[in-house]
Order: structure tokens, then C-alpha cells, then sequence
């Protein structure tokens, strides 16, 4: 891989589990957790969908655990979200959107990497669907909340979709930045729009007793 293709991929990851934990910080705060509370739940929002990849695909020890950056970096935006949610509170909707970035890095990222590790095309988009979703139901589950993902939002949608561009660069040769981008692009508009105007997919109605 080159050093700049390998160096962006580990920012577009770092970025991803940045949003992601700021999401998990927010959601604990609104929950009135402590400090340490705060901290978990910021980890468990930004790495649980990669362990669950990595594990997966044979990545093992996951990237996570192996390298301390990821834990830091959740750690430091766990710390953010706790000392500064006033002002994160101030802009519309905080944990939707670093949840949609999130969603969004990360699930380009992962299929990037299940495709790097063998998996064909149709395998790699569900692994970088499982990695976009897997950090939003762990951090819903904590709170004891209905994950986002079970409920009728287009929230894996939007991660299947910016996970599917991805490996249809692949099979095209596309570069890879490109697809990276227009995958990201896509998802997070996607999930945005969704919240946004409500889009959702339609939802089981029981009759009647």
C-alpha cells in the first residue's frame, strides 16, 4: 500500500472513531453519567464496530487493542463531550450527526479493509456495514435504549450503500480515495437527509386487538 493511500486511511479511521466516541460521550452526558461512565461509553461507541470487523476478517489482536491511538483518541473525546457538551448541545441534533460521521468513516473503512484482507466484494459491504452499526448498537444497548439501527430510520441502509460504492470502486479499479470519498459522501448525506426530512422505511403495524 502507499505511505499516502496508508496514512489517509488511518485518518479517515481516527477521524471515525473520534465522531463516533463524541456521539457515545453526548448520549452519556444526556444519561447523567460520571467521568468514567462518560469515558466507557464514548470507547464502546468507537471501537466495538471495528473489534467486531477485525475479529471477523482475522485481524487479530483487533486494531483497537493493539494500537493505543484508538482508545486515546475515544478517551479524548470522551473528555471533550464531558467538559464542553453545553456548546456541543448548542448545534442541532449533536449525537445524530457525529453519529452519521461516524457511520459514514467507518463504514468505508471497513469494507476498505475486509477487501484488503480477501473478502469479496458482496462480503466486504457487509463487514463495513457491520463496522459503521456495530459501535451505534453497543452504545444504545449500554443506555438501554432501542439501538438507532432497529428502529425504521435509514441508518444501515445508508451504511450498505456507502459501504457498496466502495466495493463497486473496487471491482471498477477505481482509485481508491475516490470511492472512499464518494462512499462517505453518500452515506453520511444519506443519513443526514433521513434525519433532516424524516425519511424511514416502513414500520411493522400490528392489527388491532
Amino acid at each position: 500500500m502507499f505511505p499516502v493511500l496508508a496514512i489517509f486511511l488511518l485518518l479517515l479511521d481516527l477521524v471515525g472513531t473520534f465522531v463516533f466516541a463524541l456521539s457515545g460521550a453526548t448520549v452519556a452526558v444526556r444519561h447523567r453519567l460520571d467521568l468514567f461512565g462518560v469515558l466507557v461509553l464514548a470507547c464502546a461507541a468507537a471501537v466495538s464496530g471495528g473489534i467486531i470487523r477485525d475479529v471477523l476478517i482475522g485481524s487479530t489482536p483487533p486494531a483497537a487493542l493493539l494500537q493505543a491511538r484508538y482508545l486515546l483518541t475515544a478517551c479524548a473525546a470522551g473528555v471533550a463531550g464531558f467538559y464542553w457538551h453545553t456548546q456541543l448541545e448548542r448545534l442541532r441534533n449533536p449525537v445524530q450527526i457525529f453519529d452519521a460521521a461516524g457511520l459514514a468513516l467507518f463504514a468505508v473503512y471497513g469494507t476498505s479493509k475486509a477487501l484488503a484482507f480477501g473478502l469479496s466484494p458482496l462480503s466486504a459491504t457487509l463487514l463495513g456495514m457491520l463496522s459503521g452499526i456495530g459501535g451505534g448498537i453497543v452504545r444504545d444497548l449500554l443506555v438501554a435504549r432501542t439501538p438507532v439501527v432497529l428502529q425504521a430510520e435509514l441508518y444501515a441502509v445508508a451504511a450498505l450503500l456507502g459501504s457498496g460504492i466502495v466495493a463497486l470502486g473496487h471491482v471498477l479499479a477505481l482509485p481508491q480515495p475516490w470511492s472512499l470519498a464518494l462512499g462517505a459522501f453518500t452515506c453520511f448525506g444519506l443519513r443526514f437527509m433521513a434525519i433532516r426530512y424524516g425519511w424511514h422505511l416502513p414500520v411493522a403495524r400490528p392489527p388491532d386487538p
